[in-house]
């Protein structure tokens, strides 16, 4: 089995997500791999103390194992990969095993960080949003989906969240191979990805 990797990163909010479904939707033999998946456990975290660990730093993320999964993947293995819990700040006990595809797509806000996960990747996609509307999308997702309160949101994304953008992830725009302004609503750019995605799934 000849496997492929797409990478798609960009900042916290920035529409990744929906790129992921789109290409998941007109791909559906594509695994998804979450670098979220691979967050460090900090347990002593809460909401009134949200910024004593930074979430929002590569330090933050288990690398290795990250890659040994991508690597096993790329090699056409199986691998566990770990589940997190992000209303209690830590890993779970299960893991999920993840069977090889000839697509696998990566996505996570540190993935192009990584000399090592670069060098991995076949396709390196940037979905580039502006600030203000990242900043809501997260706003939104955090207090439905993490249990969180407006002011810990507002507290990290100021602290952490938005230094961590301009020094882990801004950068990283130039390994990029395409860079999508607006994410999975840009269909001229979908489109060009879909196009892309196909001559490689080709060979």
């Amino acid at each position: 089995m000849e496997v492929r990797l797409i990478g798609i990163t960009g900042g916290s909010g920035s529409g990744k997500s929906t790129v992921v479904r789109r290409i998941k939707e007109a791909y559906p033999e594509a695994v998804v791999i979450s670098q979220d998946s691979y967050y460090r456990s900090a347990p002593f975290i809460s909401n009134d103390n949200i910024t004593a660990y930074n979430f929002d730093h590569p330090d933050a993320f288990d690398m290795d194992l990250m890659l040994d999964n991508l690597r096993d993947l790329k090699d056409g293995r199986a691998c566990m990969m770990p589940q997190y819990d992000f209303v209690h700040h830590r890993r779970k006990d299960e893991f999920v095993r993840v069977e090889p595809s000839n697509l696998i797509i990566l996505d996570g806000l540190m993935i192009f960080y990584d000399e090592r996960i670069r060098d991995v990747l076949d396709l390196k996609l940037y979905v580039d949003t502006p600030a203000d509307i990242r900043f809501i999308r997260r706003l939104q997702r955090d207090i439905k989906e993490r249990g969180r309160t407006v002011e810990s949101v507002i507290e990290q994304y100021t602290k952490v969240v938005r230094p961590g953008h301009f020094n882990f992830i801004e950068p990283m725009k130039e390994y990029a191979d395409i860079i999508i302004p607006e994410g999975g609503y840009n269909e001229n750019a979908m489109q060009v990805i879909f196009s892309f995605v196909s001559s490689i799934m080709r060979g």
